[in-house]
């Protein structure tokens, strides 16, 4: 058989094939080598038949290519070292935060000195984490602090469950120097400042009369979205209905407080007729459909169906006083500006604060907030809706605990509802400008 014209090419390669092993093997870590270590060239000066690559010559300088072949597998081999370092300081960092939040979730015991390190914790994680190797230290030290944050809540909320006196002790002491009050689970006995005696009100003397005092509090500066915008004025236009044609020229939330004023100061005027009034607008705000389908679901109030059980109540169902405070801020924003959920005083679920109401900001006036507030939405959420609702203001700071599913107290009952006007109530002074002199004592509007 005569040997075809390919044969001495494939005995070249066959006496090659360990040369051309090593290539194909080094290739891809020549190929990432550093420009300044290897050059590579088709000169025809470079191409050596009896070497071991064909073609191409590869050097380095000063260095055989089996050599930094191996340093280039030292480098791989310590990269790879550093990267499951890497890798290991990770997994044990987000087990220690599990391990922070599945102790935050199931906390056997909870003293006020568990939420003291717990501070003590949050302050020092720059310590902690300040000084690792943790290639996304940054990522790990956000997670940290907010698995701390968690445990600090839940270890707060089930302290106020536990023993309500001790976390108003222990809130008042850590918040707001430690603790940033809007972080508590529950606000509406701590004092806004730590040198500060009563929570909810203090009281000064006016000419022989007891008053409360003003929020010292900057004002709020609201933003209404269009939704507010929108809500606001269907209220307005239910309020002049059920006032008989009370009105006002002014805009916005002055122009409904104005309405509300001159409502309440006319003669022969009664608290329950202006709890009668909020009511109403309230029923016609949420329109024929939603009372009947909140009565069901959340309240568990049994519909007209013909049979014996028609009228009786099963609930609020347990999921009722959360559900409504999720879903309150967005609808009620109009008439008390920002709010957001937190727990009631007794530990549980279903709290709503506001951060600053517009009604009593704009108003300054507590009777319209006793009146034209508090009690009438008291009063529709119990009778209209089937939920208790406990609405609990904060003279001092401003801020309005709503509690659902909480039973109210009345407000002569109440030690967080003082007596007596505001000190710069404009509604007072307007009745006062009417009565003769020594009967401004007489004036009985907040209570």
């Amino acid at each position: 058989m005569q040997p075809r014209f390919w044969s001495p090419v494939f005995i070249l390669l066959l006496q090659h094939r360990a040369s051309l092993g090593f290539f194909v093997h080094e290739l891809p870590h020549l190929s990432h080598a550093p420009e300044a270590s290897f050059k590579a060239t088709k000169s025809t000066d470079d191409i050596d038949l009896a070497g071991p690559l064909v073609g191409f010559a590869f050097t380095a300088e000063g260095q055989s290519p089996l050599a930094v072949s191996n340093a280039n597998k030292q480098v791989n081999a310590k990269k790879m070292e550093e990267t499951m370092s890497q890798l290991v300081l990770g997994a044990e960092e987000f087990l220690a935060i599990l391990a922070i939040v599945f102790e935050s979730i199931f906390p056997w015991t909870v003293t006020p000195a568990d939420i003291v390190a717990c501070c003590d914790d949050l302050d020092g994680l720059e310590q902690t984490l300040g000084k690792s190797d943790l290639t996304f230290k940054e990522t790990f030290m956000s997670l940290r602090r907010r698995a701390l944050e968690f445990r600090r809540y839940l270890l707060l909320a089930k302290l106020q469950r536990k023993d309500y006196e001790a976390y108003v002790a222990t809130a008042s002491f850590l918040s707001p120097s430690r603790i940033p009050r809007m972080e508590l689970p529950n606000v509406q006995d701590i004092p806004y400042a730590q040198d500060q005696e009563n929570a909810s009100f203090s009281l000064v003397e006016e000419n022989g009369i007891q008053l409360v005092a003003d929020c010292e509090l900057d004002d709020m500066k609201y933003k209404d979205s269009i939704l507010d915008i929108l809500l606001l004025q269907i209220f307005r236009k239910l309020v002049t209905q059920h006032t008989g044609g009370v009105t006002s020229d002014k805009d916005g939330i002055e122009g409904l407080l104005e309405q509300g004023r001159t409502f309440m100061l006319q003669k022969g005027q009664t608290p329950e007729a202006q709890h009668q009034m909020v009511y109403n607008t309230l029923k016609d705000l949420m329109t024929p459909v939603l009372p009947p389908f909140y009565r069901v679901f959340m309240s568990g109030i049994v519909p007209n169906l013909n049979s014996p059980w028609d009228g009786k109540q099963m609930g609020p169902w347990f999921y009722a006083p959360f559900l409504t405070s999720f879903v309150t801020p967005t609808f009620f924003g109009f008439l008390v500006g920002p709010s957001r959920p937190n727990r009631r005083r007794d530990g549980a679920l279903g709290g709503l604060v506001v951060e600053k109401c517009k009604f009593l900001q704009e108003s300054g006036c507590k009777g319209l907030c006793l009146h034209q507030c508090k009690l009438p939405a008291q009063q529709f959420f119990a009778e209209e809706l089937g939920l208790p609702l406990t609405v609990t203001p904060n003279f001092v700071t401003q801020e309005c605990q709503w509690s659902f599913g909480e039973e109210p107290l009345p407000p002569s009952k109440d030690p967080s509802f003082p007596e007596g006007c505001l000190t710069g109530c404009s509604s007072r002074k307007l009745l006062t400008a009417t009565l003769a002199p020594g009967e401004a004592s007489k004036i009985d509007l907040c209570n």
